[in-house]
C-alpha cells in the first residue's frame, strides 16, 4: 500500500508581490528617518512590526490562516507617520488597535473597510494627544555627515512642525530645499518629500498603487489649497508649502492607495482620490486638527463603498437608457 503524501505545511507568512514592492520602496524612507532622527526611529519601526505581526498571527491562528505580508506594509506606514519621540508602548498599542479593529474584526486581509495604519494612528492621536501633537513630540534633525547613524536620538526639541512655522512666520521662513530633502522636524518618515515621491513613483510604475488615486488626490489637494490661499483665508498655505511641508506626498502615494479600503471602480478612484486631496486641504485650514491627511483618508474609506455603488448604478442606468433607445 502506497504511503500517503504528507499534507503540505502551511506557510507562516503569505508574501504578496505588490506588498513586497511597497516595502522595498519604503526602505530609503526608513534609512532617511534614521539619518534625521537617530536609531530610535528604527527601534520604533521594529517594535511596531513585532506587535503588528503577533496581533495578526494570534488572530489568524484560530482560523489556521497564514499572516499576510500586507501587515508589514501597515506596520511600516504606521511607524513612519509617528513622531520620533513616541513612547514604545504607545506605538505598540496603536498598531495592535489598528490591526485588530481596523482589519481583523472585518475578517482579515481583503475585507477591511478602513486603512489599518490610519485606524491605529487615529486611536493614539485622540487618546494621547500631547505625545502626538505637543511641543515635545517633535525633534530637530540630528545633522552632520553621519547624522543619526551615530546617535540613538536627537537632543534638540522643536517647537513646531514646518506647517505651523510657515503658518506663523510666512512663506520662506523654512528654506525650500529643507522641505524637499527632509531636514526638518516632523513625523519619522514624512519629512523627505523627494524620497517619498521617488518611492511612490516606483510603486505606481510597478502597479502596486493606482495612479488614478494618486493623480486625483494631488490635483484635489493643490487645487483646493490654491483657491484658499488666493482667497486669503486665514491659515491657508501657498500650494508649494502645502504639498511639501507635511504628510501630503506620503498620503497621496502610500495611504490613500491602500488597495482594499480605497474605491475599486475606475471612476470611483478619481472621485475618491480627489475627495481625499480636497479634504486634506480643508481640514488643515478649518479644523482644530492638524492631522488632516489621517482624517481625510478615514473619511474617504468610509465613503469608498458608496462612491463605487453610485458609479455602478450610474453605469446601469446609462446602459439601460441605450437599450431602450
Amino acid at each position: 500500500m502506497a504511503a500517503q503524501a504528507k499534507p503540505k505545511k502551511r506557510p507562516l507568512i503569505m508574501w504578496q508581490l505588490p506588498m513586497t514592492r511597497v516595502l522595498k520602496s519604503l526602505i530609503p524612507v526608513v534609512i532617511a528617518s534614521i539619518y534625521f532622527f537617530g536609531w530610535r526611529a528604527f527601534f520604533i519601526l521594529l517594535t511596531v512590526n513585532i506587535f503588528g505581526f503577533i496581533t495578526e498571527y494570534v488572530y489568524n491562528r484560530h482560523y489556521r490562516q497564514p499572516v499576510s505580508s500586507a501587515v508589514f506594509v501597515s506596520c511600516f506606514i504606521f511607524a513612519l507617520i509617528l513622531p520620533p519621540t513616541i513612547p514604545y508602548w504607545m506605538a505598540a498599542v496603536g498598531i495592535i488597535i489598528g490591526i485588530l479593529f481596523g482589519k481583523m474584526v472585518f475578517g482579515g486581509f481583503g475585507r477591511n473597510i478602513f486603512n489599518p495604519a490610519m485606524t491605529g494612528r487615529a486611536f493614539i492621536y485622540i487618546s494621547f494627544g500631547m505625545h502626538m501633537t505637543g511641543q515635545k513630540a517633535w525633534l530637530e534633525p540630528v545633522g552632520g555627515v553621519l547624522g543619526g547613524f551615530i546617535k540613538y536620538t536627537s537632543d534638540a526639541v522643536s517647537a513646531a512642525t514646518p506647517m505651523k512655522v510657515v503658518a506663523a512666520q510666512g512663506f520662506g521662513s523654512i528654506p525650500f530645499w529643507k522641505l524637499v530633502v527632509g531636514n526638518i522636524s516632523g513625523s519619522m518618515g514624512e519629512t523627505s518629500a523627494i524620497l517619498i515621491i521617488l518611492g511612490g513613483l516606483f510603486i505606481v510604475w510597478k502597479k502596486a498603487a493606482n495612479w488614478k488615486i494618486v493623480v486625483s488626490c494631488i490635483l484635489g489637494g493643490i487645487g483646493t489649497s490654491a483657491i484658499l490661499w488666493l482667497a486669503k483665508i486665514d491659515g491657508a498655505l501657498d500650494p508649494l508649502t502645502f504639498v511639501f511641508g507635511g504628510a501630503f506626498w506620503f498620503a497621496a502615494f502610500y495611504m490613500a492607495t491602500d488597495p482594499i479600503s480605497a474605491a475599486q471602480t475606475d471612476a470611483g478612484r478619481w472621485i475618491y482620490g480627489a475627495m481625499i486631496g480636497i479634504l486634506i486641504a480643508l481640514i488643515k485650514v478649518f479644523s482644530i486638527w492638524p492631522a488632516g491627511a489621517m482624517f481625510a483618508i478615514l473619511l474617504g474609506n468610509m465613503f469608498a463603498p458608496i462612491i463605487d455603488y453610485m458609479v455602478k448604478e450610474q453605469k446601469k442606468r446609462a446602459k439601460a437608457k441605450l437599450i431602450n433607445e
